[in-house]
């Protein structure tokens, strides 16, 4: 009888440190998942808005980056980090190509949707990650976001997007992460027993997850 292991992600797609830890993540489950075989992770996705007073339409990426950290020599040196601990993980950061910093409500509504229907999710949540970091696409974009939900069979994805359906949800989950004390992001929770902050090593996520199998739930 498998044993399940729940992993309460929270992140947001426009957080490079979340795509990291995505990897890390993964890379700690397919160890355990040697050493455990009986384990069945079940993980869901929350939102968080590191930015949530982002334009609609979004808005130019290298000035608000500025704005944020200081001026461009802190955004180069975040950069030149990030690309080197990205390529550790397999993650081809290509800062050059990004020019919009997205407001990523659409994009949570898209992983909501996603979970709801019992599609996968994982999957969605990386191409929005590689579609914003590598690619350097809009992913606040209707249009972007229809091609790259076609790719999991979500379908007719403008449209939904058009309404306002799941929009009260996802502000409502980010609102209940930040009620639990969550500041930044990644965060995980798992088993609902042990927390997580930071894209840490794939060998502390790995205790912690063997951890979480040890300890009572919601302990």
């Amino acid at each position: 009888m498998a044993t399940q292991l729940r992993v309460d992600v929270i992140s947001d797609v426009v957080c490079p440190w979340c795509y990291l830890g995505k990897r890390r993540l993964e890379d700690a489950l397919m160890q355990l998942a040697s050493a455990r075989p009986d384990v069945e992770p079940v993980l869901r996705w929350f939102p968080f808005f590191l930015n949530p007073d982002t334009p609609p339409g979004g808005e130019p990426y290298r000035p608000f980056l500025e704005r944020k950290f200081g001026g461009v020599a802190a955004v180069d040196s975040m950069h030149a980090r990030l690309a080197e601990v990205g390529a550790q993980s397999g993650v081809a950061f290509n800062f050059d190509a990004m020019t919009v910093r997205p407001n990523t409500l659409a994009a949570h509504r898209l992983i909501h949707r996603a979970q709801q229907l019992e599609l996968s999710t994982g999957v969605l949540v990386d191409e929005l990650f590689r579609a914003h970091f590598v690619d350097g696409l809009n992913i606040g974009d209707p249009d972007t976001l229809d091609a790259i939900a076609a790719a999991i069979g979500m379908h007719d994805t403008r449209d939904w997007l058009a309404g306002d359906e799941a929009i009260d949800a996802v502000r409502g989950l980010d609102e209940k992460v930040r009620s639990l004390g969550v500041s930044g992001v990644p965060f995980f929770i798992l088993n609902g027993s042990i927390a997580i902050s930071g894209a840490q090593p794939v060998a502390v996520l790995l205790e912690a997850l063997e951890r979480s199998l040890a300890a009572e739930p919601g302990s």
